[in-house]
């Protein structure tokens, strides 16, 4: 059914195409005896509910010909409806006066609206045929087209409804496969994230107009002493603020994109095996014959409501043949990538004598790890998780003696024990699996807001530089000093969206009474 919704939309598209001869402008004239106020800026419209039947579809139209869309759709003279208050009324055709459905209207009138700009919400229902239907009706409207992706958000951006920290939030929450997740994209759309940068930017902005002030009118004795220490002091507190921002071992970045886990091991440890049980279906084939998984294989999970992308490797072991020794190399580079590393174990190749295993799990992590070559390396908790499978092979009381055992034995990484074919010790290792996607990815709503893109990470490395040029030249040229407040400034309004030289003035207008 996607294809008539398509197809509805390009021939509303096509329309407004063979119509829009001539730039708009501004006047007024008449459109089935309805007013119509043809203005500079466009109204677009758009179904916002999603693609597919559903229940109830919402298509959404912004700008000036809202009301004029309104009225000639639902049959409204002069009087639009209250804002927002639910009106059910039959939505006709414009140029037919065919009924086309009967459903809910909305009218939300500049700028108490998402876009800031006049809107209006047909709640129609979902079926692709009406959805169509309405779609080109309201292509007919003179003034009105199909929106572009993230066109109403722009707009709302650009009528400064929503910062760009914010609109990647809204971003976020759209596309949020977990809890923690959803929690994190509604934390940043709340704008938590962009009043912390918007304070940032409001001492900045400060730091900047007493260094230009003091440039210009300290030879007139118009400025307090002591202004260039107050500076140091803010640049120095905000370096420090930035410092502990960008030291969040990419937690929030981590959460949004997934935690990279790769399982890695010798050939035959039951890697796929455990990949097909943490999915619960057939991902990866399993067989006996060793080095049957060439290429990594992968799948996305949701752990306790952390998004993981889980990786199968080849087993890491020396081979002549060309595909397999590709990918080993494949499986190597993964490991170095990897958030969290779980490298599954045979245990029946273990002996039963606890120091020995655990020298021979410590060779072994070395020849799976990068840069662990010397047995006795510690391997950090939160990296690593050693995953002992085919307990099913063992007889009970050597798997409870090796367990109880190897939880006594320093530097190694959390040991479980599993078997994929009984599935027995499975809750246990979720459990450890769990816990350690949760560090790695921090509690959503607790603590100060973490960076969530690589671009914010980026732009406030650039102003941290930046911050670090004024230090450097604070007692040797002022105005280069001064350069680098506004090259910092320059770097954190990427992130917000927002900075003017306009607010510099009203600064250092207000904090200093110059001419007075």
């Amino acid at each position: 059914m996607l294809p008539c919704i398509h197809r509805g939309i390009w021939r509303a598209a096509d329309h407004m195409l063979r119509t829009r001869g001539t730039p708009p402008c501004r006047f007024l004239s008449t459109f089935n005896g309805v007013p119509v106020g043809i203005a500079d800026a466009e109204t677009i419209f758009a179904l916002s509910s999603g693609h597919g039947r559903c229940g109830v579809a919402v298509v959404r139209a912004s700008g000036p010909a809202s009301a004029t869309a309104l009225r000639c759709m639902t049959g409204l003279t002069r009087k639009l409806p209250p804002p927002r208050t639910a009106l059910l009324r039959s939505i006709t055709d414009p140029q037919s006066k065919e009924v086309l459905d009967r459903g809910l209207v909305f009218w939300f009138p500049a700028p108490h609206s998402f876009t800031g700009e006049d809107s209006v919400e047909f709640h129609i229902h979902g079926g692709p045929a009406v959805i169509t239907a309405v779609l080109q009706a309201l292509g007919s409207v003179p003034g009105m087209r199909p929106a572009e992706a993230g066109e109403f958000t722009r707009r709302a951006f650009q009528a400064g409804k929503l910062g760009l920290t914010e609109v990647e939030g809204l971003g976020d929450l759209i596309h949020a496969e977990t809890e923690a997740q959803r929690r994190q994209a509604l934390r940043q759309m709340s704008g938590e994230l962009g009043r912390l940068y918007q304070d940032w930017t409001y001492k900045l902005k400060r730091c900047l107009a007493h260094v230009e002030a003091f440039i210009d009118f300290s030879e007139d004795e118009l400025i307090e002493d002591g202004v260039l220490n107050q500076v140091d002091r803010s640049v120095c507190d905000l370096q420090a603020e930035m410092e502990r921002h960008l030291k969040d071992e990419r937690r929030g970045e981590r959460l949004r994109s997934g935690v990279q886990v790769v399982i890695a091991g010798a050939t035959n440890a039951g890697k796929s095996s455990l990949l097909n049980t943490l999915c619960q279906r057939p991902a990866a084939i399993v067989s006996p014959i060793a080095g049957t998984t060439r290429d990594v294989v992968e799948t996305a999970l949701d752990i306790g409501g952390f998004p993981v992308l889980l990786s199968d490797t080849a087993g890491l072991r020396e081979s002549p043949d060309l595909v397999e020794r590709e990918g080993v190399r494949r499986a190597r580079e993964r490991v170095e990538q990897a958030d969290l590393t779980l490298v599954v174990v045979d245990c029946t190749d273990l002996t039963s004598d606890a120091q020995q295993a655990a020298a021979f799990l410590r060779e072994h992590l070395g020849k799976v790890l990068p840069n662990q070559e010397q047995p006795e390396t510690v391997f950090p908790a939160d990296r690593f998780l050693l995953v002992l499978n085919k307990t099913d092979m063992l007889p009970e009381e050597q798997r409870l003696k090796l367990d109880m055992e190897l939880r006594r034995v320093s530097g190694l990484p959390p040991v479980c024990l599993i078997s994929c074919h009984t599935n027995a010790g499975l809750q246990d290792f979720l459990t450890v699996l769990h816990s350690s996607v949760r560090t790695l990815c921090g509690d959503p709503l607790s603590g100060a807001p973490t960076l969530t893109q690589a671009r914010h990470r980026a732009h406030l490395q650039q102003c941290f530089a930046a911050l670090a040029q004024y230090q450097r030249y604070r007692d040797i040229d002022l105005a280069l000093a001064a350069e680098g407040v506004r090259l910092a400034l320059t770097s954190l309004g990427r992130i917000t969206g927002r900075v003017g030289a306009e607010e510099i003035l009203d600064i250092i207008f207000k904090d200093f009474c110059i001419g007075k």
